[in-house]
């Protein structure tokens, strides 16, 4: 290109900035409406974590901000379980010699299991739930992620790999699990259980990942599984996303047409 004039300019002063190329301008919360696909309450919302500013919102009911809270100690619990289980992965012998392996063995790269902040639940029956509690998480909100299962307090992921399943902003809505198990008794996959802040059929695996290439691509591509989007990411084909098992669902419809109007169906024969 011979462009000899910028084509993208940030005013810090005005706090603007202005796309030449498309005629797009605006302040940052334009900005990321348009380039991240939030809702305007959403932009807000990401700006106002990212400086630890504190929104009051108007107008809710003391039952409307006790559930904020909850969904707010809900999605803390997740963050610290994916960190939890990233670490496990990365520096355990347990972690490095069965999960680590196991990814390796798929042909995934350090970078891509980084990407897609992969995991790995040890084996013993409490670790995780005793850990977190250790850390001063709530047995309440562990039971209602499902990361702790309800009467003895056991970890439902225990001895799996894990693939945390996050929203299109980032946020750790649940988890994925699958078993290196051959016992045909125990299921393959385990998904986090419906929670406040966790529905399968609003959700889309690896749409945070692949937002961007959406819109670019202007085409989403829809597989069944977290191992298909991962790899075909890693072999550069950025535009695909998973239902995770369920069939294809009105909300997840409305997700994906926040980027694109376009779907491209690779679902398995059978």
């Amino acid at each position: 290109m011979n462009e000899k004039t910028p084509s993208f300019m940030v005013s810090p002063a005005k706090q603007i900035f202005k796309d030449f190329s498309s005629g797009k301008g605006g302040n940052v919360v334009s900005f990321l409406m348009d380039h991240e696909h939030y809702s305007y309450p959403e932009a807000l919302k990401y700006l106002a974590n990212k400086y630890n500013i504190f929104i009051e919102e108007t107008g809710q009911t003391d039952e409307q901000k006790e559930k904020r809270s909850e969904r707010e100690s809900l999605f803390l619990v997740n963050d610290y379980a994916n960190s939890y289980f990233q670490k496990q992965l990365w520096e355990t012998v347990e972690g490095k010699n069965i999960g680590y392996s196991y990814f390796k063995e798929r042909g995934f790269t350090d970078e891509i299991i980084k990407e897609f902040q992969l995991g790995y639940s040890p084996e013993e029956w409490d670790a995780f739930t005793k850990h977190a509690q250790k850390e001063s998480y709530k047995l309440e909100f562990l039971l209602k992620t499902g990361l702790t299962t309800d009467g003895r307090n056991n970890d439902r992921f225990r001895g799996r790999v894990m693939f945390p399943i996050l929203s299109h902003t980032g946020r750790v809505l649940g988890f994925g699990g699958r078993t290196l198990q051959k016992d045909a008794k125990i299921a393959k996959y385990l998904n986090s259980p419906e929670s406040e802040i966790y529905h399968k059929s609003k959700t889309l695996y690896g749409l945070y990942q692949a937002k961007n290439e959406l819109s670019r691509e202007d085409n989403c591509l829809l597989v069944e599984g977290y191992t298909d989007v991962i790899s075909l990411y890693q072999a550069g084909v950025k535009n695909a996303v998973a239902s995770s098992g369920t069939s294809l669902t009105k909300e997840q419809i409305t997700l994906i047409k926040r980027y694109t109007q376009n779907i491209t169906m690779l679902y398995d024969g059978d």
